[in-house]
């Protein structure tokens, strides 16, 4: 039996497939402008079609398009010649797929499409193709060869139609100025759901499980307030329960080299003042970007007058399966 080496082999496809894409940069020029206004003007859906393989990455695009706030859906456009045109309205753009631009199915509703004086973007191997040139813009998404090596089976072409259309779709999201909530609402199942829906308030700890101690604390106190409430630090609040700084575990890490004396040291010489904190509106997902950010553990959560309401750390996110 012949022994094959799988993995220079898994590499030489890839590495085409890679240089197909990367092509693909020097090729969004004006057509690539245009069809993203067109695409971002739509009044109704867009309608991606494609046949074979070429539908499979239409079915992606569409999703795709669909979860970063430009409504889409896939029709097929062999069950679009026995009915399936009435999905298509006036109000829609259609996003055409096909590396020959010559599929007959398509071709075949090109003059249904023409008639309803909607928008045609088309995404095809063949500039001169009777889809490239009945289209309104046509992306070019040709390559130079497929990464089969009989240079038959869709590889390389399929991937650089399915990266022009992540392009389109992210170039609409930013144009958008779709957030991080909006994605989250297209998304609420799973771990992905949690991570974008939660919010600091679900998650943060209040009451009296937040540590917490007057200015006029000594450290030992704050310390004593560190270890009952296990978050890694402690709240220094004011008279009047505003809050006006913070103590941490790395905080007391700093103090031990000073030889301070604990028992006598007021929690508000070495606290860490003006330190961040959130509102309890926050995304949880924000909350630990910030974390990240600041290269801190815990955050306190303030209301609208900087009064003490809540307390989390990098654990509280950890359960919540936020990290």
């Amino acid at each position: 039996m012949k022994k094959h080496n799988f993995t220079e082999l898994g590499k030489a496809v890839l590495k085409t497939e890679a240089e197909s894409i990367a092509n693909l940069i020097e090729r969004l020029d004006e057509k690539f402008q245009r069809a993203c206004e067109l695409l971002l003007d739509c009044k109704g859906r867009i309608v991606v079609i494609g046949m074979g393989k070429s539908g499979h990455i239409g079915g992606k695009i569409a999703a795709t398009l669909a979860s970063t706030g430009s409504p889409a859906f896939f029709v097929h456009p062999g069950e679009a010649s026995h009915g399936d045109m009435g999905m298509i309205t006036n109000k829609d753009v259609v996003l055409a797929l096909s590396n020959s631009g010559e599929t007959s199915e398509i071709i075949t509703i090109l003059p249904l499409i023409k008639r309803l004086g909607i928008p045609l973007i088309s995404l095809t191997g063949k500039a001169l193709s009777k889809l490239a040139t009945t289209a309104d813009v046509n992306l070019d998404v040709s390559v130079a060869n497929e990464a089969c090596p009989l240079d038959l089976a869709p590889t390389s072409s399929t991937t650089a139609t399915l990266a022009m259309g992540d392009a389109l779709a992210i170039a609409l999201l930013e144009a958008r100025g779709f957030t991080a909530e909006d994605f989250a609402l297209s998304h609420p199942g799973g771990s992905l759901g949690r991570r974008l829906l939660l919010h600091v308030e679900q998650i943060m700890h209040t009451g009296d499980a937040i540590p917490l101690v007057s200015e006029q604390a000594l450290l030992n106190e704050a310390l004593l307030e560190i270890t009952r409430k296990s978050l890694g630090m402690t709240a220094i609040v004011g008279n009047t329960g505003k809050l006006v700084g913070i103590y941490t575990d790395g905080d007391l890490r700093r103090t031990l080299d000073l030889g301070l004396d604990i028992h006598n040291t007021p929690i508000k010489d070495i606290m860490t003042p003006h330190c961040k904190t959130v509102k309890k509106g926050l995304l949880a997902a924000e909350a630990l970007q910030i974390m990240e950010q600041h290269k801190i553990n815990a955050l306190l959560v303030t209301d609208e007058q900087e009064q003490l309401v809540g307390a989390l750390n990098m654990h509280d996110l950890l359960r919540a399966g936020v990290v």
